[in-house]
C-alpha cells in the first residue's frame, strides 16, 4: 500500500452509507486557491431538519422547520467563521471556541483545549476542527477530540499540521460508517485530490455523499493571490 497515494473524494465517500459530518481543506490543483470544504448528514429527523445558512463569510445551522426542532444543543452552531487571517471550520460549537482562544492570543489546539468529544453516549461523537491559516503564507491545521473508550471516560486529542501543495487535500469526518453505535474515525485525515474547479469538487462530493443521508454541504475556494472567495452552497431542504 502506497501511503502517499491521492485518491478522488468518491473513492472515499460513495462506498460508505453514513460518515457523519466532514471537512475538507487543501489546495486546489492549479495552486491558486485555499480550499475547504464541510458538510452534514443525518440519520434522525431532528438531525436531517437543518440547513446551512451565510452572514457574509458566516456559516451555520438553523432548523428548516423550526417548530420541529427538539434538542438544538448539538446541532445548530456557527460551521465557519473568519478571524484575522484565519478560516476556522468546525461541527459544532467549538467553531466560536477557537475563535474566542485566537482572540486572546491562544494557537489552535490551545483554544480545544478545553473542549471534548460531544456528550451523546453510546457515540461519543468526535468534534473535529479545522483551521486555513493565510498569514503570509498558507497552511492549514485538523484537529479531532474522541472518547479515549467506549465509556467515554477521557478525551484524546489529535492535531494535524500541513503545508500547502497544489492538488493534495485532506479529509476528516466523525464516522467510519454506519452502525450502532456508530464506529468513530481512526488514524490521521485521509489524502484526497483537490481539482482546480470550484463545481467539479462540489459536484464529487455531494454527488458521492449516500442519497438518503446527506443534508447540507458548503465547498469554498479562496484566492492565495488577493483574498477573494468563491463558495458554493447545497442544501437538500429547500424553501
Amino acid at each position: 500500500m502506497n501511503i502517499y497515494s491521492t485518491p478522488d473524494i468518491r473513492t472515499i465517500l460513495a462506498p460508505t452509507e453514513y460518515v457523519g459530518r466532514g471537512i475538507i481543506i487543501g489546495t486546489s490543483a492549479d495552486g491558486n486557491s485555499a480550499v475547504c470544504a464541510y458538510f452534514i448528514m443525518g440519520r434522525s429527523e431532528n438531525s436531517r431538519n437543518r440547513i446551512f445558512s451565510e452572514d457574509g463569510s458566516r456559516v451555520y445551522t438553523e432548523a428548516f422547520e423550526p417548530e420541529k426542532l427538539k434538542d438544538p444543543s448539538l446541532i445548530i452552531y456557527n460551521a465557519v467563521l473568519e478571524h484575522d487571517g484565519r478560516l476556522i471550520v468546525t461541527n459544532g460549537d467549538q467553531t466560536d471556541t477557537v475563535k474566542d482562544g485566537l482572540e486572546k492570543g491562544l494557537s489552535f489546539s490551545e483554544a480545544l483545549e478545553s473542549r471534548a468529544f460531544e456528550p451523546d453516549g453510546p457515540n461519543f461523537t468526535p468534534r473535529i476542527s479545522g483551521i486555513l491559516d493565510l498569514r503570509g503564507g498558507y497552511r492549514y491545521e485538523m484537529s479531532i477530540l474522541k472518547s479515549v473508550d467506549e465509556e467515554g471516560s477521557d478525551c484524546a486529542r489529535y492535531t494535524f499540521s500541513y503545508p500547502s501543495k497544489p492538488g493534495l487535500g485532506h479529509f476528516i469526518h466523525t464516522y467510519v460508517d454506519n452502525g450502532e453505535p456508530l464506529p468513530t474515525f481512526q488514524g490521521e485525515p485521509e489524502r484526497v485530490m483537490i481539482p482546480s474547479g470550484i463545481d467539479e469538487f462540489t459536484s464529487e462530493v455531494w454527488n458521492s455523499l449516500n442519497e438518503a443521508n446527506r443534508i447540507s454541504l458548503y465547498v469554498r475556494y479562496t484566492s492565495l493571490t488577493d483574498g477573494t472567495f468563491t463558495r458554493r452552497l447545497i442544501n437538500k431542504n429547500t424553501r
